[in-house]
């Protein structure tokens, strides 16, 4: 029997070269391996305020860039965490079993807090729905990158506190993870992970972006002062761009020159990018003009995780003393 793997990604902001390296890629690797659960994030995305309108629109793009990117529907199972209840419910429950101080101490709820004048609950209790993601499956691993590696020790301790409380109930996450994609960082500040939330248009190339686009942004991605490429003494722009590039093409590096000027360095990467991003453009048309496809993805995949959330949801109330 496979173990159960699940990752999801919020459908907010644009998706980027940093997910589909980060993430998308490797998950479309992994899927045979497990069994998979790809989430679109939904119910944390609106932790801050979403355009409704908007918001649907990004669900079924997020959606259909899984699908563009490699998670294969008949390998595994994509669905939008808002259509399947256990998610909401089982958060409730975990929440009645997890200490404030907990929460209170999340690095990312400290910096998130921070840039915003009005702060709703639901950003504390972020990473206990997070938890009830994980939970809620049973998922026994949970690939992540670094940022998330908190919220996932975090998953685990609320776990072991329950079960201690009110007897085994859930499978404890692995802490030994699958292997993370590459580490893409921002193309204005390569010192910060690449973000979809990031201001400005120089920050990250968009699995959309048109390759004109492209071309653009890597042209004005932070470099060094240097001319050319040195490989002995590699500046962290240099390093990220050919982060990107071998991660696109597995040649890039062996072609690279050390005497390389960065123009030449930089249409190398921009050849790279737009070579790996040009098959998932055509996939992500293909299947987002085709709605009835898509939706039926959506409604398969819930179809095979319903009978496991419901488990879940009627074996915690059951331990709690709940009326099932």
């Amino acid at each position: 029997m496979k173990a159960r793997v699940l990752s999801g990604v919020q459908p907010s902001g644009n998706l980027h070269i940093g997910n589909y390296l980060g993430a998308l890629k490797n998950w479309a690797e992994i899927q045979g391996q497990y069994e998979s659960i790809f989430c679109i994030v939904d119910l944390h995305a609106i932790t801050i305020y979403q355009q409704p309108a908007e918001l649907a629109a990004k669900i079924r793009e997020t959606a259909a860039l899984f699908i563009a990117s490699g998670i294969d529907p008949e390998q595994s199972s994509i669905i939008v965490q808002s259509s399947v209840s256990g998610h909401a419910e089982l958060s409730w429950l975990l929440t009645c079993v997890t200490p404030l101080g907990w929460l209170y101490r999340m690095t990312q709820f400290k910096t998130k807090s921070e840039k915003q004048e009005t702060i709703g609950a639901g950003l504390l209790q972020y990473p206990v729905l997070m938890t009830a993601d994980i939970l809620l499956y049973q998922a026994a691993l949970v690939p992540v990158g670094d940022d998330q590696s908190q919220h996932l020790e975090l998953a685990r301790d609320i776990a072991q506190r329950f079960n201690s409380l009110y007897g085994e109930t859930f499978v404890m996450p692995a802490t030994s993870l699958p292997s993370v994609g590459a580490r893409i960082m921002g193309l204005d500040d390569p010192t910060q992970k690449m973000s979809k939330s990031a201001p400005g248009t120089g920050h990250a190339i968009g699995l959309l972006d048109d390759p004109k686009v492209i071309a653009k942004k890597i042209g004005r991605a932070t470099t060094d002062s240097s001319p050319a490429v040195d490989l002995e003494n590699i500046s962290p722009g240099i390093a990220n761009l050919l982060a990107i590039g071998e991660a696109c093409d597995p040649t890039f590096r062996k072609e690279t020159a050390a005497s390389m000027r960065y123009g030449d360095f930089k249409k190398r990467v921009t050849e790279a990018v737009i070579s790996r991003l040009e098959p998932i453009q055509k996939k992500y048309r293909e299947v987002i003009a085709d709605p009835g496809y898509l939706e039926g993805v959506l409604a398969d995949g819930r179809q095979r995780v319903l009978p496991i959330a419901e488990e879940t949801v009627r074996k915690t109330k059951a331990a709690m003393g709940l009326y099932v």
